[in-house]
């Protein structure tokens, strides 16, 4: 009789333990194997161009290239790859963002103990893996008026600590007009503060510091 075939898998995370302890957990599944360990995005992207595996597991941020950019050259190398994100992280642009991507599974590292194997299969087997959590977060995603990527710069320099005058200057426009971004960013946060902004925008996803 035939062995049934594994499901090849390649893992990309920068971090050698957390890498180790996933390969580790994956290996110990009867139906799956890791084929190829990546240590930042450029490499995932080469080892799935050299190795072809059934399913991508992809660690959001990694360096060189990061989880969203792995993950779309990976589809333009195959449309249709399976793709599983890992992450730290869950803003609701980070989760649209891998989506968007191509990417078919969303993990919560929190939760990979639990949700791991399974997510695995579900995703390999063409189904979609989002955890409940991450769920509400893109439900709730509906309801945010987008920021325009003006107050996106106005908000990266905000979480550097400057100060309007400041703003203003490293971006090239009024005093007067910085007031008025901040003002657009704090309604459409739903926030009071400056410092609220910041907290709620890398909650968010919106930015990364």
């Amino acid at each position: 009789m035939k062995p049934e075939l594994k499901i090849r898998i390649l893992v990309a995370d920068d971090h050698y333990v957390v890498r180790m302890g996933i390969t580790a957990i994956i290996n110990n599944a009867p139906d799956m194997e890791v084929v190829a360990e990546a240590v930042n995005g450029e490499q995932a992207v080469e080892l799935f161009s050299k190795h072809k595996p059934d399913l991508v597991l992809l660690d959001s941020r990694m360096p060189k290239k990061n989880g969203v950019d792995a993950a779309r050259e990976i589809q333009e190398l195959r449309d249709g790859a399976r793709i599983l994100m890992l992450t730290a992280f869950d803003g609701d642009e980070d989760i649209s963002r891998a989506l968007t991507a191509g990417v078919q599974g969303y993990i919560l590292k929190n939760s990979t103990g639990e949700q791991l194997v399974p997510a695995i299969r579900a995703v390999a087997a063409g189904e979609r893996w989002i955890p409940a959590e991450v769920e509400r977060r893109l439900a709730a995603r509906k309801t945010f008026v987008p920021l325009t990527p003006r107050e996106l710069e106005v908000l990266h320099e905000l979480a550097k600590g400057l100060a309007n005058k400041q703003i203003a200057g490293v971006l090239d426009i009024t005093e007067h007009t910085t007031k008025g971004y901040l003002k657009n960013i704090l309604a459409k946060l739903h926030v009071a503060d400056r410092t609220e902004a910041v907290t709620v925008a890398i909650q968010r996803g919106l930015i990364h510091i």
